[in-house]
């Protein structure tokens, strides 16, 4: 069991929940200031994304990334900023008969655009999806390509920006130890495993015991679950040794009708892994558990541009 857990807040995410939940934060502010919230709550890491302030729907708008980092650091916080790359995978093919026909919600751009916010805006951590996978949604593919992830773990590598890799199946994790021989990926690595998206690993005991095992030596890790399976595999992480990540993203409910915060839902999973017996690591604790490298000075920042 880990006895010193990372808490990862997922405040955000890309998925259709705008209209479902009135916590969900959209605007740069709103997004800045939950980041804030959670810190204060037990977060270490704020993973983000991004959101059309009009309508609420997910968006690659490097200005509206901008506004939110610029107003996380403007904070004492000492918040660990994760932004995603995820944005700009998704391809939905046509009927049978036209494949190539492409749906209008396909929004299908090389790895170097994904990372544009990062390259500018150096986080400590982004997120760095390792393999493509079938979605639960008719003909819809999130392309993640091997030249794609090779592309971008070498530019990530030359930013001093860690990868949080995201495997969603074995394979995925396969191909990230694979970029790890090539070092192209710096020790120690950081996975995020990605339990319950459907058509990925299922969200279970067994599996994550399995994508657990085949992790290299050294790698420090997460894990989530979705929905009412969240808090679940929050605990399932901490006894197989690993960290955790709650939130919005992943799940809008604090239990059967019952809509939570990103607050409600880092204080739930804090106080099951202290009645466990372990403890919580603060921003610097991380920060020094992962090997993080914390980009916050001017000369950086007019480098990165």
């Amino acid at each position: 069991m880990n006895r010193n857990i990372i808490i990862s807040a997922a405040i955000s995410g890309s998925g259709p929940t705008e209209n479902k939940t009135p916590h969900l934060p959209i605007t740069p502010k709103q997004l800045a200031d939950e980041a804030i919230a959670v810190a204060k709550a037990g977060a270490a890491i704020a993973h983000i994304h991004v959101r059309d302030p009009k309508t609420g729907a997910a968006s690659r708008d490097i200005r509206l990334y901008k506004e939110v980092v610029d107003r996380i650091r403007q904070e004492s916080t000492d918040v660990i900023i994760n932004l995603t790359t995820g944005m700009g995978g998704d391809l939905f093919l046509g009927p049978d008969s036209n494949p190539t026909e492409l749906g209008q919600h396909t929004d299908l751009v090389g790895q170097v655009k994904r990372q544009e916010h990062v390259e500018l805006l150096l986080p400590e951590i982004c997120s760095l999806d390792c393999g493509s996978f079938n979605y639960d949604v008719n003909n819809y593919v999130y392309v993640s390509t091997t030249d794609m992830l090779r592309t971008g773990a070498e530019r990530l590598q030359k930013l001093g920006v860690k990868p949080e890799l995201e495997v969603f199946d074995l394979g995925h994790i396969w191909f990230a130890k694979q970029m790890i021989a090539e070092d192209i990926l710096d020790a120690p690595p950081l996975f995020q495993l990605c339990m319950g998206v459907k058509w990925g690993a299922e969200g279970n005991t067994t599996n994550m015991k399995a994508m657990v095992d085949n992790l290299p030596t050294g790698a420090n890790w997460a894990a989530f679950g979705l929905g009412s399976n969240e808090m679940p595999m929050a605990a399932q992480a901490a006894l197989l040794g690993g960290n955790i990540r709650v939130g919005l993203e992943d799940n809008i409910y604090l239990e059967k009708g019952v809509l939570a915060t990103n607050v409600q839902l880092v204080e739930r999973a804090r106080k099951i892994v202290e009645l466990m017996g372990a403890s919580i690591q603060s921003p610097a604790q991380a920060r020094e558990s992962l090997g993080l490298k914390k980009h916050n000075t001017l000369v950086e920042l007019a480098r990165a541009v």
